[in-house]
């Protein structure tokens, strides 16, 4: 019996233990949201040249990384994909798997956990150093909120950049898929170019923006949430940093399912 005990207690606590860090982070992400969209209508402005400084960190830093992976994952599913269709005679049909693949789930995907692994794990450490060295507090005793100082320009980067590393990530897979299938396959450039324009529609390429804005709100609330709640110096710092990506791409993970059974129900 000790051993059913221990391990239904253990279960028990994991799960408040998660219920907790989820409300938690819920309570951050309103707070977050209000700083955003109702507080300018008070008088409360956003800080936008904090905001354009993490625009660039996460995005226009993250082009190169972004764009090389998704390049090479658009060629590996071409490839993954003509082994299977040229024993059918139905080459062609590799423009059709790629291009709704990359832009209704690897591209925002890919780049989510990116950014995650990147930049959701830099603010994670940003606002946990911050906090060991008293900065936030700092920042109260002046009578500033650390929300709209440190949580706004972050989330709000966030919300901007990633759809659009998104659209470059389509772009950059779906290149991939057609330079395999121009150079290795022999298909005609044209025919490729249209089979794929027939395959991808409006619908696909708004699935996947739709999920790269939740994302982008799950990366940015995470590290923030890591970072506020570091304790214990520096070990608490990589510790906190380690739990963020974890965290993030568990999270988006369990998003994508479930954004992916609401649009194949509703689409």
């Amino acid at each position: 019996m000790k051993w059913l005990h221990n391990t239904f207690g253990s279960a028990g606590r994991s799960t408040l233990a998660f219920s907790i860090h989820m409300l938690r982070i819920g309570q951050l992400c309103v707070q977050s949201l209000y700083w955003i969209f109702l507080a300018p209508f008070k008088g409360k402005t956003i800080r936008w040249g904090l905001t354009f400084v993490q625009m660039v960190r996460i995005g226009v830093n993250s082009l190169p990384i972004v764009g090389v992976i998704t390049f090479f994952v658009g060629l590996i599913i071409a490839m993954q994909s003509a082994y299977q269709l040229e024993r059918f005679g139905a080459s062609i049909y590799v423009a059709d798997l790629v291009g709704v693949s990359v832009t209704r789930e690897l591209g925002p995907l890919i780049t989510a956990i990116i950014i995650a692994g990147r930049s959701g794990s830099a603010i994670a450490a940003e606002i946990g150093t911050m906090k060991v060295s008293e900065e936030i507090d700092a920042l109260q005793t002046m009578g500033i909120n650390p929300i709209g100082y440190l949580v706004v320009p972050r989330t709000l980067a966030m919300m901007i950049v990633v759809p659009c590393l998104t659209v470059l990530a389509d772009f950059l897979g779906i290149l991939g898929g057609f330079v395999l299938a121009i150079y290795n396959l022999k298909l005609p450039m044209l025919a490729y170019f249209n089979e794929t324009a027939e395959a991808i529609m409006l619908s696909d390429f708004l699935t996947g923006l739709v999920k790269s804005f939740f994302f982008a709100v799950i990366i940015a609330q995470i590290g923030v949430y890591q970072g506020f709640s570091v304790e214990g110096g520096a070990e608490g710092v990589g510790k906190s940093t380690t739990a963020s990506v974890v965290a993030s791409i568990f999270l988006i993970i369990m998003a994508d399912v479930l954004f992916t059974a609401l649009f194949y129900s509703t689409l």
